[in-house]
């Protein structure tokens, strides 16, 4: 591996400095940061909402709430791993990262990313199998099936970044190393090395190219069937009724997968480096933004649920 002269001593560990949006007015500071923070608001409150009335209410204890609450939990987690920062940033003009804390920035922010594409897979299996197999759909998703199911994509998503972010963590820094990006993004950190590369944008491309198209792949394949089991169903009613089930599911998987289209996009054409950055930050909060707000509106068993427990029935009332 060809190796450019760094500025770095080999006794101590490289700090890390947040460019942000390099040509972001400092006018603009402000009015983003408050932005950033409505929307982190939104992400706590509106998946804490579904947490807890999947939880308390036991007519959602159905393996497509239980996988729900995977889902909230993922994107609580994946933007508290980038969010407070940035928001630091903005206000506080808070730019630097210790070694250990970007790494783990990085470590977890693809994890996470990753768990989340996994969660998705196995939310469609489960469609999959209610639609196409309603009678053995009990045999089937059991609850340890489900807990099976969802631990092996939480397990699976955090070992994969593990190789990239260990040999990145290797490569040679400047005692100040500048990363031009909101967060510790592997791509953003590989650049900022004083190493060749090559070797580390290609494997993260194709690690990222993997925990995309793959799963993409197997929940487009569980579409496919569902789709073709619904047409066999006879009256319009009993087709419109297997299709509301899967609506939500399919709003996230896209609103997801839109998003990452975005962030590859600012990434692989030719635009100015703020519009790379900007995408992966749309890509960070987009999908949490959007997904309790789609399972809120378009489901009637959580909206039901959470109108429960916003104005419960006074007792007087009851029956």
């Amino acid at each position: 591996m060809e190796t450019i002269t760094c500025n770095g001593s080999a006794n101590s560990l490289p700090i890390f400095y947040l460019m942000g949006i390099p040509s972001l007015p400092k006018s603009l500071f402000l009015p983003i940061f408050f932005i950033f923070f409505f929307l982190y608001l939104l992400i706590l409150v509106g998946n804490a909402l579904i947490l807890v009335a999947v939880v308390a209410e036991p007519s959602l204890h159905r393996p497509m709430y239980f996988f729900l609450i995977n889902l909230s939990t993922l994107d609580i987690l994946f933007t508290t791993i980038t969010v407070p920062k940035m928001l630091s940033l903005l206000l506080l003009g808070d730019r630097f990262l210790s070694f250990p804390a970007c790494f783990l920035q990085m470590y977890l922010f693809h994890s996470f990313s990753c768990s989340e594409a996994f969660i998705l897979v196995v939310m469609a299996y489960d469609r999959f199998v209610a639609i196409c197999h309603p009678l053995h759909y009990p045999v089937h998703m059991t609850p340890q099936t489900n807990a099976a199911l969802a631990a092996s994509a939480w397990f699976t998503a955090f070992l994969l970044p593990i190789l990239a972010v260990v040999q990145t963590s290797q490569m040679a820094f400047d005692n100040i190393a500048h990363i031009y990006h909101c967060f510790c993004d592997h791509l953003a950190v590989v650049q900022a090395s004083c190493s060749d590369t090559t070797p580390q944008t290609f494997m993260g491309f194709c690690i990222a190219m993997a925990v995309s198209f793959l799963p993409l792949l197997l929940v487009l394949l569980s579409y496919a069937r569902i789709l073709a089991s619904v047409l066999r169903i006879n009256s319009r009613e009993g087709r419109s009724k297997a299709f509301s089930t899967c609506s939500s599911h399919l709003l996230v998987v896209g609103t997801y997968y839109t998003s990452i289209a975005i962030a590859y996009v600012s990434y692989r054409a030719d635009l100015p480096l703020d519009f790379h950055i900007m995408g992966n930050v749309v890509y960070a909060i987009l999908t949490p933004v959007l997904n309790p707000i789609i399972y809120t509106l378009r489901n009637k068993d959580v909206k039901a649920a959470i109108t429960k427990m916003a104005c419960p029935q006074d007792p007087k009332h009851a029956g």
